[in-house]
């Protein structure tokens, strides 16, 4: 698990903190979590303080200051 600090400006989305992210992070961070289309990857997750986006506004969901970001990459077992 890697956390890291950023800071955004309030009303800033959970989509343009991950393209911020791919800017500073590079291809790898990108191919990761972007399809071609520039859309965020089906099968990942996005978090705010524990609640997923998708009971939110999706990928326009906007950050508060202090809200904790996590992206949860697909879980499997058998």
């Amino acid at each position: 698990m890697r956390e890291e600090l950023v800071e955004v400006e309030e009303g800033t989305t959970i989509l343009q903190l991950m393209e911020n992210l791919a800017k500073k992070h590079g291809s790898e961070f990108k191919k990761y979590v972007f399809e071609n289309d520039n859309t965020p990857k089906d099968f990942l997750q996005f978090l705010i303080d524990g609640q997923s986006t998708t009971t939110m506004q999706g990928n326009d969901t906007e950050l508060r200051e202090g809200v904790k970001v996590a992206v949860i990459p697909p879980v499997g077992g058998g």
